[in-house]
């Protein structure tokens, strides 16, 4: 049997650099009963297969539709259902994952010129979810299918001794029932680790904060800031965090969505202000606010600022070192992004508070 996979934000997503977990694991699958596997990276000569199998994450990449009519194609993810997205079969969600599905990709990258460190999560990590779900319901989120957070793989299932870290998808880990045990046995195999999503700040406890800030974390622990009216919660669990450490963490922060479907003008001069006030709890704390603009921002009279902020915020090197007003004043006086933040300070003075705050 000759089989084809294609990731198809590989395919469609200029700067996409995370495996399709998916992918791998049908590779995998298709593998062990004796398939002939390719990872196919265009849609050329489909009918030359027994089977294909199309898998996206994002519902912007683009794709023909007229490929998934075809009789020998089967197709998705959230990319293609959002949370509406069918299971996998029991057998192949639980197949150990294909690890070297991309390898031929990966070297042709990195063979072109490409740097290795841009492919580490293809090289170097086992990846999977320990958990699923969540109970949040967040209407921004696409983990609506699930109201509760529950154990999904043992940690073997996914676990590949000669990759040198782990990388766990799981949607809201500090959730779960059993989480203790989890992370006791992630600690436990000595290998670093790190969670892709954003960890659940509202919920942790001293407990969580010393288990998960004495563990060998890869790179920075991240959490999320998505909603200002949980300011004063995400203030009092800042300072809990500071108890245990003195790590700098990253913070992911929402802005962009307005959850009363209005997006008149109101909202977003609002939105504008709830951002730099989130950002300016977390620089307090020495957090790094990574911004995550919501699609509609683009609609936003104001995108701009968004765009300016978002360029400010992610990329430390800059917010380290430079205030809003003097990162636009780099940029050049007459740059696109100093002429949005100023204009908008013109508009509301008030918004000089947060021109001038800077990372001490």
């Amino acid at each position: 049997m000759k089989v084809a996979i294609i990731d198809a934000d590989l395919i469609g997503r200029d700067k996409h650099r995370f495996p399709n977990l998916v992918c791998m694991k049908l590779s995998g699958y298709y593998k062990e009963f004796g398939a002939e596997v390719e990872l196919k990276t265009d849609y050329e000569d489909l009918a030359a297969y027994d089977k294909v199998f199309i898998s996206k994450v994002f519902t912007d990449t683009p794709i023909d539709e007229k490929l998934l009519k075809l009789p020998n194609v089967e197709y998705g993810g959230t990319g293609f259902f959002y949370d509406k997205a069918p299971k996998l079969p029991d057998e192949v969600e639980h197949h150990i994952p294909d690890y070297h599905l991309y390898d031929e990709w990966v070297n042709e990258q990195i063979g072109n010129g490409k740097k290795r460190n841009d492919f580490k999560e293809y090289l170097d990590y086992s990846i999977g979810f320990l958990s699923r779900g969540c109970f949040r319901k967040c209407p921004f989120c696409v983990n609506q299918k699930y109201d509760r957070v529950f154990e999904h793989s043992p940690l073997e299932e996914f676990y590949d001794p000669t990759r040198k870290k782990i990388c766990l998808l799981d949607d809201n880990f500090l959730g779960c029932p059993n989480w203790k045990s989890l992370l006791q046995q992630l600690k436990d195999i000595g290998k670093p680790f790190k969670f892709k999503q954003g960890l659940d700040e509202r919920i942790l406890t001293d407990e969580k904060c010393e288990m998960i800030f004495s563990s060998k974390y890869d790179g920075q622990v991240t959490f999320a800031f998505d909603n200002i009216e949980d300011y004063k919660l995400i203030e009092k669990k800042l300072q809990m965090i500071r108890r245990h450490t003195d790590k700098i963490m990253t913070v992911y922060v929402l802005c962009g969505f307005d959850r009363q479907s209005k997006y008149d003008n109101e909202f977003w001069q609002l939105d504008i202000f709830d951002m730099m006030k989130r950002i300016k709890l977390l620089m307090e704390y020495q957090c790094l606010p990574y911004i995550m603009r919501f699609n509609k921002y683009v609609e936003s009279p104001y995108q701009g600022v968004y765009k300016t902020v978002g360029a400010w915020c992610n990329q430390p090197s800059f917010f380290k070192k430079k205030s809003l007003r003097e990162f636009g004043i780099v940029s050049g006086i007459d740059s696109a992004r100093n002429r949005y933040i100023v204009d908008f300070e013109k508009m509301y003075p008030e918004f000089r508070e947060y021109m001038d705050m800077k990372w001490q």
